[in-house]
């Protein structure tokens, strides 16, 4: 049985979109075989019945929009950067954008949903911009957050145009203070998510299972250095500690000021703003991730198109 590394669950993850523990029981379930993980992924509803024909869309551009306590993010692919700096693909995926927040970032919905504008459900406009521009794209993925008290803040990196770029990261903020100092710590916030891509809120909301592959990793690590029980399960929980630090928003070293934990900037922001302050939750989009690109030869392409 072929050895199942993290390069190889990553491969299946890039081929099949499924989730890094599905791949990695894909590919113990089918001994290492590429082909046939794929495989048992489908037949348990964990990937795409067949790869999409035609070409790859794995760029285009990231939309966030925000109004009264919500927001969405959405994400459309386009198959090339050129496109992404059309000024006609990039008023779509803003109006994409703000269709979503009239459905709660419900991607199903989202689909049949009326593009501001255009008098048309969001699916078909696509279908149009597809003939009009002449390269395959698609409505990827949509998410979004509300609050009952507090705001929803956004903020866009590597933007081409306002709320339009490379990276989309929502944040929201429960809390009964003000608005505007809330919506700015939130900014500030959405920031330190894009730069770091924290997998969770706080340590009780992070997926038991990579808590428990963290351990055993560090456990049989610890083990290599002879010491006696005890002293390894302190190395351990001493280590862990360390990716809470590097994987958890609050137990995370603020950004803004490099000094800062998350846990403790939340704190402060209560007094300035004259109420606690607690993340609801966060998204994050970062433009192409996890879409399997194609390598192409451009010379070999070139020759291919003068007949060469």
């Amino acid at each position: 049985m072929a050895e199942i590394t993290a390069a190889l669950v990553k491969q299946l993850r890039e081929k099949s979109g499924a989730g890094m523990m599905d791949c990695k029981t894909a590919l113990t379930e089918s001994g290492g075989d590429m082909e046939a993980a794929v495989d048992w992924l489908r037949t348990k509803g964990l990937a795409a019945a067949s790869k999409k024909a035609g070409r790859v869309a794995a760029e285009g551009l990231v939309a966030c929009a925000v109004a009264d306590g919500k927001g969405v993010v959405v994400e459309v692919n386009s198959e090339t950067d050129f496109v992404a700096r059309n000024e006609e693909f990039q008023k779509f995926v803003a109006a994409v954008a703000d269709a979503a927040l009239t459905v709660d970032g419900d991607l199903e919905r989202l689909a049949g949903a009326e593009l501001p504008g255009a008098g048309k459900p969001v699916a078909d406009a696509l279908t149009d911009m597809v003939a009009t521009i002449g390269e395959n794209m698609t409505l990827r993925r949509s998410q979004g957050l509300s609050v009952g008290e507090g705001v929803v803040a956004s903020y866009v990196h590597a933007a081409a145009a306002p709320g339009l770029g490379r990276i989309g990261v929502l944040v929201a903020l429960e809390s009964g203070g003000d608005k505007e100092q809330l919506a700015a710590l939130g900014k500030q916030l959405a920031m330190h998510v894009a730069a770091t891509n924290p997998q969770s809120v706080s340590v009780d909301s992070l997926d038991p299972a990579a808590i428990e592959r963290e351990r055993a990793v560090l456990t049989e690590q610890a083990q290599e250095s002879g010491r006696p029980d005890d002293i390894i399960a302190k190395m351990v929980e001493g280590r862990l500690r360390k990716f809470y630090e590097e994987v958890v928003l609050a137990e995370q070293t603020f950004v803004i000021d490099n000094e800062t934990k998350i846990a403790k900037v939340l704190e402060n922001a209560a007094k300035d703003v004259g109420a606690p302050v607690t993340v609801a939750g966060f998204v994050r989009f970062a433009l192409g991730e996890g879409i399997e690109r194609e390598e192409k030869d451009f010379a070999a392409e070139v020759a291919e198109q003068l007949g060469g």
